[in-house]
């Protein structure tokens, strides 16, 4: 393929392969097709801060997979203020038999994922534009997710307060976060707990990362 990230296809082969996921260059391919269409949207309705094609590499798509080895694969998975589908879309992009609801209330947003949508052939993918304290558990199949994820979302108590509920009984939320946020764990809701914190090492990219899992007590 042609276009601003065709330089970085082995960057991202081999970044995958450093976070232990196989790419097929088949799933190459699209994981490229994602960042360029990014790219081509953020000239024009600022969806992120990230302008530069490697930034792309590291800071959206490897930052994104960090995560995934320690989700246990999910079949069900909530990304709560996506944003430009991230990690939402990567994630249905490796993982076909996932099914992931991206949440998204800003319009342009919304609108980038549902042609992201359109052009990878995302079939496991949904795009529902709305707040996540919106949406009803009996709106939810099966009543609910096994993960919820939030990348940079809120404080962990907002993340709980305005996503919790979208979790099943048994299942967990997800809180991709910078450094590890002592404060945010110490103001935690009552009837949450950390179950784990994981650092995350995310290939050619120096800033602290952590993924934290929060479950019911």
């Amino acid at each position: 393929m042609s276009g601003a990230l065709a330089s970085h296809r082995q960057e991202l082969a081999d970044g995958l392969a450093a976070l232990g996921l196989a790419a097929t260059p088949e799933l190459l391919t699209q994981l490229l097709a994602f960042g360029e269409l990014l790219l081509k949207w953020n000239k024009v309705y600022n969806l992120t801060a990230i302008r530069e094609p490697a930034e792309v590499i590291t800071h959206h798509l490897l930052d994104a997979f960090s995560a995934l080895p320690w989700l246990d694969r999910p079949r069900t998975l909530f990304d709560i203020g996506s944003g430009a589908g991230l990690p939402g879309i990567v994630f249905a992009l490796v993982c076909q038999d996932m099914t992931v609801y991206s949440v998204e209330a800003v319009g342009k947003k919304a609108d980038f994922q549902r042609q992201a949508k359109i052009e990878l052939k995302l079939d496991n993918l949904t795009v529902i534009q709305r707040r996540a304290e919106a949406i009803r558990p009996p709106e939810l199949p099966g009543g609910g997710a096994q993960a919820v994820i939030s990348r940079a979302f809120s404080s962990l108590a907002g993340f709980v307060q305005m996503a919790g509920h979208l979790a099943r009984e048994d299942g967990a939320l997800y809180a991709m976060k910078g450094g590890y946020p002592e404060a945010e764990i110490a103001a935690l809701p009552a009837g949450w707990r950390i179950e784990d914190v994981r650092p995350l090492v995310v290939p050619g990219l120096a800033a602290k990362r952590h993924l934290l899992r929060i479950r019911r007590e």
